[in-house]
């Protein structure tokens, strides 16, 4: 049995990051970009106008002729003369022969006639060319993540297609006999089967959304074959139950055919002890504990960092922060704890029900409080380790 850091460890060394794409702008959402990325124009292309108003060919007097006025996207030259203005809307292009722009708000128009109540500075409400980014300069560094902002960003400066590390294909294999079907009725020495879909929507909260359900009993050459399948088709297979060392626990034996490569079994931690990681090649298999809490804790805790990892993120496995802890709280374990907690107002509350298979408390809380392992007190103030959610 290993610790949480020997298992932190183990999986940063045994990590390779998946290919380069190439990627529409539009299905790159949440990707990492594998290249530097050099703006092909100026943002804005021309003088552009920051207000509704008009733009001024200036003079010293406070009254202007309006001459016609410019929206936003008209391509026609207009020339003004020092007194002359044109009225224009945001975005538009400023004539070259006006050299500010006052907003609507602080002006009298009357006809063809314009009045100031004071004199305007040269540039006011004008966006110079290049004032965001010039042609040539570096839009996005290698290893930006593309969230809304930066996709939106691109596409105005004209591009449709950039590279991208792919985002692993990720198989979930749920296995035992004991699970039924939500939507049917609940037999005897049954439960419903919650693990597959639980791990599956902490997959799409991640952005990861190229995963294949897999379901099994417990029958050694089911469960050999569904791993199989699972194996030859994604890079991520995650497994749920079936590791431990029961007479019907068929999946350590099943990847030992398979030539999986067992990187750990065992960390020394509460929930989650029984935690398998192996290597076929360049893809990971993570065995997690059938308990939903023990499960959905080695998600976050391991399996999320992977494929953060596996996808060009700058990320690491020690990802917890420093925050108080809001109460007094006794130590008394053999085994490190991940703890379900609020956090709130600065300050991780530990909260009640911590057993591996109670999900009503990890239903309400937003972090798991890392704590080694002995017997000791924490003090209300105290620093802890906080894996935020």
């Amino acid at each position: 049995m290993i610790s949480v850091q020997e298992a932190f460890s183990i999986l940063q060394n045994n990590l390779t990051v998946m290919p380069e794409v190439e990627s529409s702008l539009y299905k790159a959402r949440k990707h990492i970009l594998s290249q530097l990325l050099y703006s092909p124009i100026n943002m804005p292309p021309f003088r552009q106008s920051a207000m509704d108003g008009y733009a001024l060919c200036l003079h010293d007097g406070l009254t202007y002729e309006i001459i016609g006025e410019v929206k936003a996207g008209d391509s026609h030259i207009v020339k003004l003369l020092p007194g002359q203005a044109v009225k224009i809307f945001t975005g538009a292009a400023v004539p070259d022969s006006a050299q500010a722009v006052i907003q609507i708000e602080l002006v009298k128009a009357n006809g063809s006639e314009l009045i100031l109540d004071e004199l305007v500075e040269a540039e006011t409400n004008v966006r110079p060319i290049g004032e965001q980014i010039s042609a040539g300069d570096l839009a996005l560094e290698k290893g930006a993540e593309l969230n809304a902002a930066a996709i939106g960003f691109l596409v105005g400066l004209g591009f449709t297609k950039v590279n991208v590390y792919q985002k692993p294909k990720v198989g979930i294999v749920v296995t035992g006999n004991e699970l039924s079907k939500p939507g049917t009725p609940l037999e005897y020495g049954k439960v419903y089967e919650s693990n597959g879909i639980m791990l599956q929507s902490a997959l799409m909260d991640g952005y990861y959304e190229d995963v294949t359900l897999y379901e099994v009993n417990d029958d050694f050459e089911n469960t050999k074959n569904k791993l199989n399948e699972a194996l030859t088709k994604n890079d991520v297979v995650i497994v749920s139950g079936g590791i431990s060392v029961g007479d019907y626990d068929f999946v350590a034996r099943a990847l030992k055919e398979l030539q999986v490569e067992t990187l750990f079994y065992k960390v020394n931690q509460k929930p989650g002890k029984p935690l398998f990681v192996g290597k076929l090649n360049d893809k990971i298999v993570f065995a997690l504990p059938g308990n939903p809490a023990a499960c959905l804790t080695c998600f976050y805790v391991y399996v999320l960092p992977t494929l953060n990892i596996l996808s060009g993120a700058e990320a690491n496995y020690k990802q917890a922060v420093l925050l108080p802890i809001a109460h007094d709280y006794q130590v008394k374990n053999t085994r490190a704890q991940f703890l379900k907690a609020n956090i709130e107002n600065g300050a991780a509350e530990i909260l009640t029900h911590q057993a591996s298979s109670m999900l009503n408390s990890f239903s309400v809380s937003n972090g798991l409080v890392y704590v080694p392992d002995g017997n000791y007190d924490l003090k209300k103030g105290d620093k802890v380790e906080v894996y935020l959610l």
